[in-house]
């Protein structure tokens, strides 16, 4: 039997690949003469560069930047070789997980950093950029990033703004005559699954402001100033829409991307499906597994194993998951693609337990073991 298998992340233990060899191990135990496909998956957000970059030979690449309070962070991303692709997630750049709860602020947050990445990049010989914009700490429209590739925002006196969303607040003119010219042979393919515009009850600032620390007063704000700018920005490019959908998506990168290069919004796990080709793999195949580390309700709304699922049914084939844990909704999973889901937790354990690495890839292997007992005396019947 071909068994192909594309699981994400169990985040806090196993990474797609970890949890896919895990499967393997138990598939072994039972049947050691099944070809196990494993391919990497993720949905654009944390861990896509590690899944890309392992699962297609990539060169994993580390640079210095500024965080998004000013100070250096250290941020990895990869190089796909064969394409001169890179793979970047701006969280490891401008993440609000770098930054303490107590020192959140968008006011003050700044995407510089993910502009330095693009340029290291671009220094490497990259011209194709994937790039996740998940989890940012930032509502600084972008503005940030493009400071950095080169773009002048100004102020009244014809000074630079300070960085964060209060630069917003005194821009008063756009200039790209030093933008670095490598820019504009570049294309980007955003992985973004949010379709908020960048303004207004559903914008950037409304939405998404108070989990990176803004205050009422903060959001209309920013808002406010996000409408000046996007209204700027059109005056100089007229293909600027802040009400497309995703231009709102991680503080306005969205907005910024498709005003300021050649870029694409796309669906993180369809983009994954793309990159890593696993059409190819999945229509040779007898079977098809992924998992997360959460089965939910939410799951059946488009995550990662449903891409899967949905990839498989193209070509009629059967499709199992595992997962960490799974709720009681998860059934809908079931009307989406896979034919049948089963939670890995063997034991009465804490979370803490659950999530150690070698308790989860124990877990895996384990019960994946007894599904294929069962499924061997199915075929025995």
């Amino acid at each position: 039997m071909k068994v192909v298998v594309a699981i994400d992340s169990l985040k806090g233990s196993l990474t797609s690949l970890e949890a896919g060899f895990a499967i393997q191990e138990g598939i072994h135990k039972v049947n050691p003469s099944d070809e196990v496909i494993i391919r990497p998956l993720a949905d654009g957000g944390e861990g896509t560069v590690e899944a890309l970059v392992k699962g297609m030979n990539g060169s994993p690449q580390s640079v210095m930047v500024t965080g998004p309070l000013g100070e250096p962070v250290n941020c990895e991303y990869g190089i796909i070789n064969h394409s001169k692709t890179a793979i970047i997630e701006m969280s490891g750049a401008a993440g609000i997980t770098l930054i303490p709860d107590n020192k959140r602020n968008p006011l003050e947050t700044t995407t510089y950093g993910v502009g330095e990445v693009i340029k290291d990049a671009i220094k490497k010989g990259c011209r194709r950029f994937i790039v996740g914009i998940g989890g940012s700490a930032t509502n600084d429209g972008g503005m940030g990033m493009l400071q950095a590739l080169g773009y002048d925002f100004l102020d009244q006196n014809g000074s630079p703004v300070p960085f964060g969303a209060k630069g917003l607040q005194v821009l008063d003119r756009i200039s790209d005559e030093n933008v670095i010219k490598e820019l504009a042979e570049c294309e980007f393919h955003i992985a973004c699954d949010v379709t908020n515009p960048l303004c207004g009850t559903n914008g950037c600032s409304a939405i998404y402001g108070p989990q990176k620390g803004a205050t009422p007063t903060m959001i209309m704000e920013m808002d406010r100033w996000l409408a000046y700018y996007a209204a700027l920005a059109k005056e100089k490019y007229p293909k600027a829409d802040a009400k497309f959908p995703g231009t709102g998506a991680a503080g306005g990168m969205g907005f910024a991307f498709l005003t300021f290069t050649n870029a694409v919004l796309e669906s993180g796990i369809q983009l994954v499906l793309k990159e890593t080709n696993l059409e190819e793999y999945v229509k040779d195949a007898d079977l098809v597994i992924t998992g997360e580390g959460r089965l939910d309700g939410q799951t059946a709304m488009g995550k990662a194993p449903i891409g899967v699922a949905q990839l498989a049914k193209k070509h009629n084939k059967p499709v199992l998951a595992f997962a960490g844990c799974v709720t009681q909704d998860a059934k809908a999973c079931n009307q989406t693609g896979i034919d049948a889901y089963f939670p890995i937790l063997r034991s009465l354990s804490s979370l803490e337990e659950a999530l150690q690495p070698d308790t989860a890839k124990r877990n895996m292997t384990d019960t994946v073991e007894q599904v294929f007992r069962l499924l061997a005396v199915k075929e025995s019947l």
